[in-house]
């Protein structure tokens, strides 16, 4: 019981599981291979340059091999011996050489532009003086548009009176017509008075005339005889 214990613990000492996560980098030597098996006979998976960086999988105290996986997903074998925590120094140098080639590239960006912004402040050049231009448009369009506002502004007051004004005459003609309307009526009533006072007159005188005559005639016979 004893010996299988002990084996036991002797198989954990020699393969354990790393750290989760845990990024290694190939040292800056020479090329490493990475086998499919933790052996160097195994089949070469890749040959991985110096400071290509790996995550390891699990470490083989007992082979000196540890199983990592690359970043495009492969994975395989390599001897721990060939991996360290840091980015060797050449690839350090390198990154560093192309990082500092990097920000030169963007200084002398920001250099041309702060020369622009020279050229854009600086008066009598020429984009000065086509600014100024397009300014002095932009402030007769706006004068213009100022001009025209108002114009519509009095146009509007205008035609706002002259609606005032035809609702008002629309009124008036109305109140005519009914003025007419009524005068008509006055008119019919006055002489339908006019014509029964002018029948009852020609009935007095149909009635009167007569007698007027019948008296004249009897008069001249009494003269006569």
């Amino acid at each position: 019981m004893k010996r299988l214990l002990i084996a036991s613990l002797l198989v954990v000492g020699a393969v354990h599981a790393a750290e989760p996560n845990k990024t290694v980098y190939v040292t800056d030597t020479h090329i490493i291979a990475l086998r499919s098996e933790e052996s160097n006979k195994g089949a070469l998976v890749r040959s991985l340059e110096t400071g290509t960086p790996l995550t390891v999988l699990e470490v083989s105290k007992k082979s000196g091999y540890s199983r990592v996986r690359l970043e495009d997903g492969t994975e395989g074998y390599i001897l721990t011996r060939n991996t360290m925590k840091e980015p060797p120094s050449r690839t350090q140098l390198e990154s560093a050489t192309r990082e500092s080639a990097a920000l030169k590239s963007e200084n002398a960006a920001l250099k041309l532009e702060l020369i622009k912004l020279k050229q854009f402040l600086t008066p009598g050049t020429t984009l000065e003086q086509s600014l100024a231009k397009e300014r002095d448009k932009l402030i007769h369009e706006l004068s213009e548009l100022k001009k025209t506002s108002a114009d519509a502004i009095r146009i509007k007051a205008e035609r706002d009176n002259y609606e005032e004004r035809y609702v008002q005459i629309e009124k008036e003609a109305k109140q005519l017509e009914r003025e007419n309307a009524a005068l008509k009526d006055r008119s019919e009533q006055d002489w339908f008075l006019y014509g029964g006072m002018v029948a009852s007159i020609g009935m007095i005188l149909g009635f009167v005339l007569p007698k007027l005559s019948w008296r004249r005639k009897s008069s001249n016979w009494d003269t006569f005889y």
